[in-house]
């Protein structure tokens, strides 16, 4: 099975769950109808007992948290997942030009490489059997044309097991990099999912009166885990790119017919590397697109707000004392 096909059925993964939120829905409209209960009766009480104008749009809160319990999969969710699907196909297709690019780049160097091998009498019997083969040809039966003939087949196997070995660890570290986003995407559905089932249950907490909080914790989690998926296919076009940038560097020096090329690939098993330790830092990103740690920006606010406060009756404290120190003065 391809990656591609792996990531298209965590996505029907998640529609095919979408469901089971009417059953908590049902759970969600008794726990937030007896909180509306609670919190219209509270607020009119203290209106009456404050002989205060009873004020209706606050007491609208509670209904409109119902109005969307009882139509979450669509009216939420699907807002939701429709405002932010362009996001995810705008970096997916990014994704995939980018990738389209590195496997043309990719192929073009090979090509250039075995021809750069090929144009050096010592390395040209290494990948060609023909060349080989006439080199061969070109030996006798004398004990040094024997020896040069055991020499050259024990750097043929030399060559290609070499060759064979870095192919390995290459395609290792291609399945370990796709593993990664595999793991990544999955865990991302797994929290969407949690999050979407018991959505209604933190709707309807948030209506009682000191739990207000929940609803945006849960809006700002649910968008910042969202965003994992895109924030990948951007880390993977920018670690694509790269690899694009250093293919077209080594196409650019095979051109010269006196290099002579390197076939290590360092800078691509390093670049691997970095993408594979990278993936796992993508929640970090997401957290800071959108703050998901609930009252931390409030809590400031607050806290500003009182030292402001503080500062402001300390001096007019000030300025009431030294008023009267200097009538007393004065008499």
């Amino acid at each position: 099975m391809e990656w591609n096909n792996l990531h298209e059925m965590l996505r029907s993964l998640y529609d095919e769950m979408m469901p089971l939120t009417a059953d908590m829905a049902a759970i969600a409209k008794g726990i937030a109808g007896l909180g509306a209960l609670f919190y219209v009766a509270l607020k009119v009480w203290q209106a009456l007992s404050r002989a205060e104008p009873i004020d209706v749009f606050p007491l609208l809160r509670p209904f409109a948290i119902g109005l969307c319990i009882m139509f979450f999969p669509t009216m939420v969710l699907g807002t939701i997942n429709a405002v932010m699907s362009p996001v995810v196909k705008g970096t997916h297709s990014m994704l995939e030009g980018q990738v389209l690019d590195l496997n043309k780049l990719q192929q073009q160097k090979d090509q250039l490489e075995r021809e750069a091998m090929l144009r050096n009498p010592e390395t040209a019997y290494l990948v060609s059997d023909e060349e080989f083969d006439k080199k061969l040809d070109e030996l006798g039966w004398s004990p040094s044309d024997l020896a040069t003939m055991t020499g050259m087949y024990l750097d043929r196997q030399a060559y290609k097991m070499e060759k064979a070995i870095k192919e390995w660890f290459r395609d290792l570290l291609e399945i370990l990099f796709q593993a990664a986003a595999l793991v990544i995407d999955t865990i991302r559905t797994f929290f969407l999912i949690v999050l979407s089932i018991l959505g209604p249950i933190a709707f309807a907490i948030s209506v009682w009166d000191g739990f207000q909080s929940t609803l945006t914790q849960w809006l700002t989690r649910y968008i910042s885990v969202y965003l994992w998926l895109p924030i990948s296919d951007m880390f993977s076009s920018i670690l694509a790119k790269i690899q694009s940038l250093i293919l077209e560097r080594d196409i650019a020096m095979l051109a010269d017919p006196t290099y002579i090329p390197d076939t290590s690939n360092t800078v691509y098993i390093i670049f691997m590397l970095i993408g594979i330790v990278g993936y796992f830092t993508i929640p970090t990103v997401a957290g800071w697109v959108i703050q998901a740690g609930g009252t931390g920006n409030f809590m400031r606010n607050v806290n500003s707000t009182a030292a402001k406060t503080g500062n402001l009756a300390g001096a007019g404290t000030g300025a009431a004392v030294g008023n009267i120190g200097g009538r007393l003065l004065n008499k």
